[in-house]
């Protein structure tokens, strides 16, 4: 199994706009053969207070979002990049300003998990 990572730097002020993508999306993905699930990660940047031992909202820090994707293996997710439905799926590029850089795609395989039997 293997999880991908889309890390997307969304710029000040257009993540309603870009969460709104993802709740109106077709889910095309989700019927592709393979595919098991799909989550969008809002950031929350925190940061260690060393004085108090406690974590807090740091209002200047910039995350990423992330959006996640679960396979049941690489080759599946491979197949998707090259379908039909991942080209609809990508036709409606959002503007160049939601964003505050390039994104950064990662591929995990899954060593283990609290969620899956060992096998």
């Amino acid at each position: 199994m293997v999880v991908v990572t889309n890390r997307i730097p969304v710029s000040q002020g257009h993540e309603i706009d870009f969460e709104d993508r993802f709740k109106r999306r077709v889910h095309l993905v989700d019927r592709h053969p393979g595919f098991i699930r799909n989550e969008v990660h809002r950031p929350r940047p925190m940061k260690f207070d060393h004085e108090t031992g406690g974590w807090k909202d740091d209002p200047g820090g910039e995350g990423y979002y992330e959006v996640k994707t679960w396979w049941r293996s690489l080759d599946d997710f491979v197949a998707w990049t090259k379908s039909p439905s991942f080209a609809e799926a990508h036709s409606s590029r959002p503007p160049k300003e939601m964003f505050r850089g390039p994104n950064v795609l990662e591929v995990h395989e899954i060593v283990t998990s609290t969620d899956l039997p060992e096998g």
